[in-house]
């Protein structure tokens, strides 16, 4: 992920990666990387609290997930059931029943309209974020590295972030780290397990050098210097300047699975809930469904670290699977639940227990949603098809009111029978979780665009 490239044959990239995350950590040489473009004021109107974003892409069924409508005639009503939840008279899809039982720590919007049924990423880049990631708009905020250690304030994780057997990220529907009009400084991070996404930071020094703290800094500082010769950091690579405050912050290990708790990572692992020989493979999608077991509940416990060691805002996604159109491509929509639920399932619960074990609830907001929902009707195939009038969204914790349903549909699924909550209001949610927006009109320089984004009513006052 960042590395010390060392020729010597010894040692290996996890060994020099180890060494660089400990051996820069005390050399009070995070903030020699600083320029004028990620420079951030001392006071500035954000709070403590972090977001993650998980995108469900594809567009998951509000019927078969929070909103089942048994009492709507067969071929609208919840191919899989229901299940009784922690709150009277609420029930989930019956593919949910760790969630079920955390129903009481859950928000749940039964009138969430992302517009249309369009394949995209709105809920992540739209045009309520004026093209940018909702996690640059904080980045350009709060600056695209935390001073102090150099963690990125912006991150995006896909399933090479946590295997590097996975296939890469689909950007068939549009590239969710755009930054938009913010500028490339405050695109996401993205950190990867191998292939395209890897950003590697190789600092050619010989293993028999790193001893000498002295020689280091003085390679270090040799490479910024040639930087700037040639225009100033602060036109070089803003990924690549990430990955230089990332390293020489030492929280490299954040990135780094290997130094959680084992117990911690079985809790988290979705991967035996759904196995290959499981999934049938004449859907085109075979590989999605097989990525998204293997990486979804890894990339959680991925996020939650970074959140814990000061990141703002995480984007997690896994594979376009949540298209369910019983075609060439995608399971019905009974057969995909069966791919698709349990993992959700266990890694969110895994996710909701391990934060309120840390004293983390408060601090981290979970948002989950896709680019839109599903027909009321199952089609001849079995399947459902796009919806963009009514979406499935689940909130949790950063200050949110837990136990809560917002909203109401209408008798068959199709539309909200309440005041619609829309993509605005929920990126004003999650930005006025992090950023104060009374303090930020008072901060100069603030793009238009930031602004209007944190104008908007939050989800609980729609």
């Amino acid at each position: 992920m960042l590395t010390l490239l060392d020729a010597h044959p010894r040692y290996g990239r996890r060994e020099m990666l180890s060494i660089g995350a400990r051996g820069l950590a005390g050399l009070g040489a995070a903030n020699w990387l600083a320029s004028s473009a990620l420079a951030t004021p001392k006071s500035l109107p954000i709070s403590d609290k972090s977001v993650i974003l998980l995108f469900l892409h594809g567009g998951p069924s509000q019927f078969e997930t929070f909103d089942p409508k048994m009492t709507a005639p067969v071929g609208i009503q919840s191919v899989t059931g229901e299940i009784q939840t922690a709150l009277p008279g609420i029930t989930f899809g019956s593919s949910f029943p760790q969630l079920a039982q955390r129903a009481d720590r859950l928000t749940i919007v039964r009138s969430f309209a992302t517009g249309d049924g369009n394949h995209d990423i709105k809920p992540v880049v739209s045009k309520e974020t004026s093209g940018a990631n909702v996690g640059s708009m904080y980045a350009r905020v709060a600056g695209a590295n935390r001073p102090e250690s150099g963690m990125p304030t912006n991150a995006m994780l896909f399933p090479r972030s946590v295997d590097a057997s996975t296939g890469p990220e689909v950007t068939a529907f549009g590239k969710m780290d755009s930054p938009g009009p913010l500028g490339a400084g405050f695109a996401p991070f993205v950190p990867g397990a191998g292939g395209d996404l890897q950003q590697n930071l190789e600092l050619k020094v010989s293993i028999d050098r790193l001893g000498d703290r002295r020689t280091l800094l003085t390679e270090l500082d040799r490479q910024r210097f040639q930087r700037d010769e040639h225009g100033g950091i602060s036109t070089t690579d803003p990924l690549q300047m990430q990955a230089f405050s990332t390293l020489l912050g030492g929280v490299a290990g954040a990135f780094d699975l290997s130094k959680e708790d084992p117990r911690t990572i079985a809790r988290y692992d979705t991967a035996p809930l759904v196995r290959p020989d499981q999934i049938d493979r004449k859907w085109n999608n075979y590989n999605h469904y097989v990525d998204n077991a293997k990486s979804l509940g890894k990339l959680l416990l991925l996020a939650r670290r970074l959140c814990e060691a000061g990141c703002g805002f995480v984007t997690v996604t896994t594979s376009f699977v949540w298209d369910m159109h019983a075609d060439v491509n995608n399971a019905t929509m009974e057969e995909g639940m069966r791919y698709m639920a349990p993992p959700l399932d266990h890694a969110v619960a895994a996710f909701l227990d391990d934060v309120e074990a840390r004293g983390l609830s408060e601090k981290i907001m979970l948002v989950a949603t896709g680019e839109m929902g599903r027909t009321p009707r199952i089609n001849q195939n079995g399947g459902r098809d796009h919806w963009g009038n009514l979406s499935p969204l689940l909130m949790a914790g950063g200050g949110l009111r837990a136990g809560q349903v917002i909203g109401q549909s209408n008798r068959d699924g199709s539309e909200p029978s309440s005041q619609p909550i829309r993509i605005k209001n929920l990126v004003s949610t999650m930005l006025q979780t992090l950023i104060d927006p009374a303090e930020l009109r008072l901060m100069p320089g603030i793009p238009r665009e930031v602004l209007a984004a944190t104008s908007e009513p939050p989800v609980e006052e729609v």
